[in-house]
């Protein structure tokens, strides 16, 4: 069975080190996209919950009782064509909801891959003894 020598223990801790550190930059990265798509998870709901009050609050025209026949045709047609457009407007919503998340996504890689880049040739400059 092999000894260990010195080196063998420094190198172990070296390694270990870079280890931790790399484990440490991993889990600060998994938490700002998980901040990022909490937050988009909970104005998602938001909205989700406000398109169904919207929709519930029109839906009571359309459920009350009519006079006349035509009454329930013109109230049908008039809670769908707010339907179009409240889903138009919702669906924009959402598509704002998920830009932005593109936008926050695309800037915390980019830093990641800036932050990497420099530990990169930091490690290099240390390895070759260079500044």
């Amino acid at each position: 069975m092999p000894t260990k020598t010195k080196a063998d223990t420094t190198t172990a801790a070296l390694d270990m080190s870079t280890l931790v550190e790399q484990f440490r930059t991993s889990a600060e990265l998994g938490e700002k996209l998980a901040k990022v798509a909490l937050q988009a998870a909970e104005r998602s709901n938001d909205l989700s919950t406000k398109w169904a009050k919207e929709t519930i609050a029109e839906l009571g025209s359309v459920a009350s009782a009519k006079d006349e026949p035509s009454a329930y045709a013109q109230a049908a047609g008039t809670f769908f064509s707010s339907q179009g457009t409240l889903a138009s407007e919702n669906l924009m919503a959402f598509a704002e909801i998920a830009r932005s998340v593109q936008e926050q996504t695309i800037e915390i890689m980019l830093n990641a891959g800036k932050a990497a880049a420099e530990d990169a040739a930091d490690a290099m400059n240390k390895a070759t003894g260079s500044k």
